[in-house]
């Protein structure tokens, strides 16, 4: 079975075509990062005109790799939620069109949950040689889900049966990263910058909180980010009033790596600590991580040591970050358990949570 997945549910127009929801025949992606890198963050109305200006192009670049035509797909698949308005307005739009004139069942799908569906791409034959997981994960899937609007825990006992262990009560993981490097002068997206940079610092320069909550398996990076931004603060010789504007220019290079390093390592041991408790309580057969953050290498190696009994294998990195082979992948499992919708009474939900 064939299906074509459209993902746009923020910065990234995507489109891909998976068979049996494991098999890769393409992938594609068109990145807007460099256009929103100006403005330090992602702007939803410049997202959405870029969305319109390539996907029809991506679609049919999906189709022309998997070397197949429309006689071949099985079905489409377009993320529904959460994500910006007019991002997933147009992806939903072209979705919506080509069901209803190719006569092609039709599935929304929920682009969190997605994220975790990257580890069950086992195969493929686009011609990436993608260094991919060689066996599917078991159920239950203990699954630290982390992006730039997302930090959870969550535990699969099947396809379509989760318990949600625990989540941020205020800041993503990934948009900690991307505050951070604001704060210390590093470019937008953050992530990418502060792991790249970290490793030439001293992890043990600056001393950070880890928070403590009454759920252990929810998190706070709020509390984090301020630290960082006060340390950065007294490190420039200011106090809590210095602008954080003023601190790229006064940091000398030492100092951002080093806080790079600091930070790093600290956001990285709170999302391995709760990881460590769910899967001591829980036992879980497998564990993955999706998302964004999960291309970081220092959190891999972290939760690799901390879970030894685990053969852990991880998506590829542009596997992590958003794209349509997840949205097809989990659509083939959702096909075996819900009917398609129809594309007339389709709609959105750009707050949908797990």
């Amino acid at each position: 079975m064939k299906i074509l997945g459209i993902e746009s549910s923020c910065d990234e127009t995507a489109a891909a075509v998976v068979e049996d929801g494991c098999k890769l025949l393409s992938n594609e992606v068109v990145s807007q990062i460099d256009i929103h890198k100006e403005f330090g963050g992602v702007v939803p109305e410049v997202a959405a005109r870029s969305h319109l200006e390539v996907i029809t192009a991506v679609i049919q670049r999906a189709l022309d790799q998997a070397g197949t035509d429309w006689s071949d797909i099985d079905a489409v698949a377009v993320t529904q939620g959460p994500g910006l308005s007019g991002s997933l307005l147009i992806g939903s739009i072209a979705g919506r069109v080509l069901a209803l004139t190719k006569d092609k069942p039709l599935y929304g799908i929920h682009h969190v949950t997605a994220h975790v569906y990257a580890n069950f791409i086992t195969d493929q034959s686009d011609g990436s040689e993608l260094q991919l997981p060689t066996r599917l994960p078991e159920f239950p899937i203990l699954a630290l889900i982390v992006s730039g609007g997302h930090s959870q825990l969550v535990l699969f006992k099947d396809h379509d049966d989760y318990e949600l262990l625990g989540q941020t009560l205020d800041d993503a993981v990934g948009e900690a990263f991307d505050k951070v490097a604001k704060i210390i002068g590093l470019p937008y997206p953050g992530g990418p910058s502060i792991s790249k940079l970290a490793p030439e610092g001293d992890d043990t320069t600056i001393e950070l909180p880890i928070s403590r909550l009454d759920n252990p398996y929810d998190f706070s990076f709020s509390g984090l980010k301020t630290a960082t931004l006060r340390a950065a603060q007294a490190g420039v010789g200011g106090d809590y009033q210095t602008p954080s504007f003023e601190i790229p220019n006064r940091l000398t290079d030492e100092q951002r790596a080093d806080f790079a390093a600091s930070f790093q390592k600290t956001a990285v041991q709170t999302l391995v600590d709760a990881t460590v408790k769910a899967t001591n309580e829980f036992a879980p057969k497998s564990v993955v991580i999706a998302g964004g953050v999960a291309a970081n290498r220092l959190l891999r190696t972290e939760l690799q040591s901390a879970l030894p009994k685990f053969n852990i294998e991880y998506a590829p990195p542009n596997l992590c970050t958003d794209n349509a082979a997840m949205i097809a992948t989990l659509a083939y499992f959702q096909t075996q358990r819900a009917e398609p919708q129809s594309p007339f009474g389709f709609d959105i939900f750009p707050s949908w949570a797990m």
